[in-house]
């Protein structure tokens, strides 16, 4: 039984048949493989694209999605181990991932980092902590990577260009009000250098930098692949004859814990934003985003209104590629 916590755990060979995969899901959407079969949607924290994906998802392949929102409609739950159970959670997780093995077939998770201690939110303790105890597989609906983004984005990659290899990508920072989630930035790392592009991340200071686990990750595909990986803090240099920009915003790892004091900080560098002065140093990119995106904060309305913008196209591909990925893991198990 195989888990699909981080696309690091997966070779690109079984990536890349997951994705031929969800192109032929594309074509042929209805089928028959989840008939009979449950999956736990666990959500600790909001989702639009990926609860709606994964619901309907789900529902075209003949299954049955079960949506909980522990410590709203299903009880809290507690992830020490040997904890005394004084206050409000009220059951453990051992148990919650041990039902849930009994009544689905599949549980997933969004669970994203609770922003006070890196360390502890780099475990990725609650996603880990159901892989540990339940006996059937678990899916990431983000946590601190985003793994079904990533085969979305590479999807949507490979459909407007071909072959990725010896492609140029630029994964660029952009201002946000509020210090989010490292997610997609790390996973956009991870995913660009296992398919064999050339990968610079582009962000205004060294305090940007995101965690060297993702760093070395990304460092080692590029070896693998003998291609370059770049860390860059100059827009320019960052932006020119690129092929691919993916922007995205995240908080500093200097200020873990510390919004105000880094909001100080990022509010320096709102000119990060993309725009098209920025893309015209590309090479004819394409430029994409995760979703949400804040108008004429993150990115310019004649950015998102570009024929190059194909941010709708890869949320559209996350139903696919997730429906793909469902069906690997239950025909694995």
């Amino acid at each position: 039984m195989k888990n699909f916590i981080s696309t690091k755990d997966w070779t690109k060979n079984e990536l890349q048949d997951i994705l031929d995969h969800a192109k032929d899901l594309k074509v042929n959407k209805f089928q028959n493989t989840l008939k009979n079969k449950s999956v736990a949607l666990l959500f600790f924290n909001p989702s639009m694209r990926t609860r709606t994906s994964f619901e309907l998802g789900i529902q075209e392949l003949g299954g049955y999605a079960v949506v909980l929102h522990p410590g709203k409609d299903a009880w809290p739950i507690e992830f020490k181990p040997n904890a005394i159970m004084d206050e409000d959670s009220e059951e453990h997780i051992i148990e919650v991932a041990k039902v849930l093995s009994e009544y689905c077939d599949l549980i997933a998770i969004r669970a994203f980092p609770k922003f006070i201690n890196l360390e502890e939110d780099l475990t990725d303790h609650v996603i880990n902590s159901f892989a540990k105890y339940a006996s059937v597989p678990v899916v990431n609906m983000e946590t601190i990577t985003h793994p079904c983004q990533e085969l979305a984005h590479i999807l949507t990659m490979q459909e407007k260009l071909g072959d990725l290899k010896g492609k140029d990508y630029l994964l660029t920072w952009t201002y946000h009000p509020k210090p989010l989630n490292t997610a997609v930035a790390n996973s956009s790392l991870m995913i660009a250098s296992k398919f064999g592009m050339n990968v610079k991340l582009l962000c205004p200071t060294e305090d940007y930098i995101l965690h060297e686990s993702y760093i070395n990750e990304a460092q080692h595909n590029c070896d693998q692949n003998n291609t370059s990986f770049e860390i860059t803090h100059d827009i320019d240099y960052g932006y020119a004859n690129a092929n691919i920009v993916y922007a995205k915003s995240w908080g500093s790892l200097k200020y873990y814990g510390k919004p105000e004091e880094e909001k100080i900080i990022r509010d320096k560098f709102k000119h990060f934003i993309v725009d098209k002065r920025k893309m015209d140093m590309t090479n004819n990119a394409l430029f994409s985003h995760c979703l949400p995106l804040r108008r004429n904060i993150k990115a310019t309305d004649e950015v998102m209104d570009s024929d190059s913008c194909v941010a709708i196209q890869e949320a559209g591909n996350r139903i696919h590629v997730q429906k793909s990925l469902l069906t690997k893991l239950l025909k694995d198990k």
